[in-house]
């Protein structure tokens, strides 16, 4: 995405350097009209502040549908943690930390994304101070916090503690996204055959879910390949053979071994791209058989191409709906909820947001993220209206 600001962002544009630890690194926070910027911190060699401002408007998108008051940003630190020490990870995260202090919680909060988890976002509040400047902080990381507003003499401070992104909301929220859009396709979802492209932390919960609601997960992958079996995998065969033999691709002798490309042509109900970006292109979109796509993955599919799938009657959940267990969960931690309560929340919002999409692009006659884009702009819009700053 072209750096060009329009009437929704960006509102900062922040590059920040640290000549003692030879830290580099971006912030983009697009739009606060509903709440401070929300969003994660990628840690990669090459990351650009375009890369960043396209994951921030993608950020303003997902939170306003999700119903959160919350904004979009993104955050990204130009490091190449590979080869390097947990203590030059650790020293690089809390300059980054120090730089965005002007901005962090006020403006903007923080959470993980590529390469950063709940280590790192311990490290970042701690070297903040504020236990709201991330979320997705370690479970046994607790602090005692004042609710809003009420720091007054003789008012009590409640205990929160942090709610990793390692629980699996997100892929929680995809297979509830997947129930809906199997219903409203008029498919029963114990009926159900499903590929999972990418077995990471997304697509494992993403396979635990589905698998417990009675779909056959048949197909999955990782670095090594994907594995196809048209009976379906326990759940518990495909994790146990990931933890012990380093990938599913080995999990018998009775399952396939198929190429990553094999497995977006498979017959089947469902597919989930839970991966990479761009895993369904031009080159490959005609050889989708699956009649829904839910997207886990961060864009795994141009817009244009979601548009062409669309009119050959593919029904495409869009990852701003489908993906936002992650972000639902933050404001879940932000607010000081326990797990439990976390969970309750994301099934609750994918459920009812995914339903008013879908309806939305089958009464209007246009695709899902069409659909879901004008629902978002119109309440970011409304909300400026009602409250301009």
């Amino acid at each position: 995405m072209e750096l060009k600001s329009d009437k929704f962002g960006p509102e900062y544009l922040v590059e920040v350097n640290d000549a003692k630890t030879g830290m580099r690194g971006f912030l983009v926070i697009d739009n606060t009209v509903l709440g401070p910027g929300k969003g994660g911190i990628r840690m990669m060699p090459n990351v650009t502040m375009e890369e960043v401002f396209a994951l921030a408007r993608t950020m303003t998108w997902k939170n306003a549908l999700a119903g959160l008051p919350f904004g979009g940003a993104k955050a990204g630190i130009a490091f190449d943690p590979k080869g390097k020490s947990k203590e030059e990870k650790k020293k690089i995260v809390q300059a980054f930390s120090r730089a965005l202090k002007p901005f962090a919680p006020k403006y903007y909060i923080a959470a993980p994304d590529m390469n950063t988890g709940e280590e790192e976002m311990q490290w970042f509040v701690e070297t903040n101070g504020n236990w709201r400047s991330a979320t997705g902080k370690p479970a046994n990381l607790c602090m005692e916090v004042f609710p809003k507003g009420k720091g007054e003499k003789g008012s009590v401070a409640e205990r929160h503690c942090g709610i990793p992104h390692e629980f699996g909301s997100t892929g929680f929220g995809v297979a509830h996204a997947t129930k809906v859009a199997a219903h409203h396709a008029g498919l029963d979802i114990k009926n159900v055959t499903v590929a999972i492209q990418g077995f990471g932390n997304v697509g494992e919960f993403t396979a635990k879910y589905l698998i417990e609601m009675g779909a056959k997960v048949v197909a999955t992958s990782d670095a090594s390949g994907a594995v196809y079996n048209k009976s379906g995998f326990s759940f518990e065969d495909l994790v146990s053979c990931k933890r012990e033999k380093g990938t599913v691709c080995r999990i018998d002798v009775s399952s396939e071994k198929i190429s990553h490309d094999k497995l977006f042509e498979l017959p089947v109900d469902i597919l989930i791209p839970a991966a990479i970006p761009d895993a369904i292109t031009e080159k490959n979109y005609k050889n989708v058989k699956a009649k829904i796509i839910v997207e886990a993955a961060n864009v795994p599919i141009p817009h244009d191409i979601e548009e062409k799938l669309y009119r050959n009657g593919v029904l495409v959940v869009p990852d701003i709906i489908a993906n936002a267990g992650g972000v639902i969960s933050s404001y879940a931690e932000y607010r000081g909820y326990n797990p439990k309560d976390m969970f309750r929340m994301v099934k609750s919002k994918i459920v009812k947001n995914t339903k008013i999409v879908l309806e939305n692009s089958k009464n209007n006659k246009t695709s899902p993220r069409n659909a879901a884009m004008k629902i978002a702009k119109e309440r970011i819009s409304v909300q400026k209206l009602c409250h301009p700053k």
